[in-house]
């Protein structure tokens, strides 16, 4: 089994959770992935809300994905169960309707155009991967309330400028509570 995370800060919540299993930082959109995966993978970290209804923490573990390419992904329903499970031993009620993948942060009326389409969330991984099992946990950071900068998208850049720093500190404390919530619900897979 391999988890999967974009950036450091999920990659790393994983392995505190998690340090005896393979943890694999994907970059985003799996951006530095060069082999396979493995049979087996769950997609774990952060993902932006869709709706207005689905605040900053929200857990994401969806039945299904929209790929890049249109298809539809159907996620593992033997993981789903056992991500709900944990998240409920955790006290919390997960949402699981379908998560978009993108190929860049979705921002305005295209949060509103996909949520129309009942879609909860979107990342820029999970929809990419191939493999025999796929299942994600996913826990919302940024939401039509409180959208980030398309500059994200490589944060180096992004801290070049000055008007992204304000969000900077506002992901710098968030991210990491989000990443963590993420991990410990991916564990679940290990016990």
């Amino acid at each position: 089994m391999t988890f999967i995370a974009a950036t450091a800060v999920e990659a790393n919540a994983l392995r505190l959770e998690m340090p005896a299993s393979r943890v694999v930082q994907t970059g985003i959109a799996l951006e530095h992935i060069r082999d396979g995966l493995g049979d087996i993978v769950i997609s774990c970290g952060l993902a932006g809300a869709l709706r207005d209804d689905l605040p900053t923490g929200t857990l994401l573990i969806p039945r299904e994905v929209r790929r890049p390419d249109g298809r539809l992904l159907q996620c593992d329903a033997e993981l789903v169960g056992a991500l709900a499970q944990r998240a409920r031993s955790l006290q919390l009620e997960p949402v699981f309707e379908p998560l978009l993948t993108a190929s860049e942060i979705v921002r305005g009326t295209e949060r509103q155009r996909w949520a129309a389409q009942g879609y909860a969330g979107v990342d820029m991984e999970t929809g990419r991967i191939t493999a025999a099992r796929i299942a994600a946990v996913r826990v919302v950071l940024d939401t039509p309330q409180h959208e980030i900068s398309a500059d994200w998208r490589t944060p180096i850049l992004a801290m070049l400028k000055p008007w992204n720093w304000p969000q900077a500190v506002w992901l710098g404390r968030e991210a990491p509570k989000a990443a963590a919530l993420a991990a410990r619900v991916a564990a679940g897979l290990q016990e």
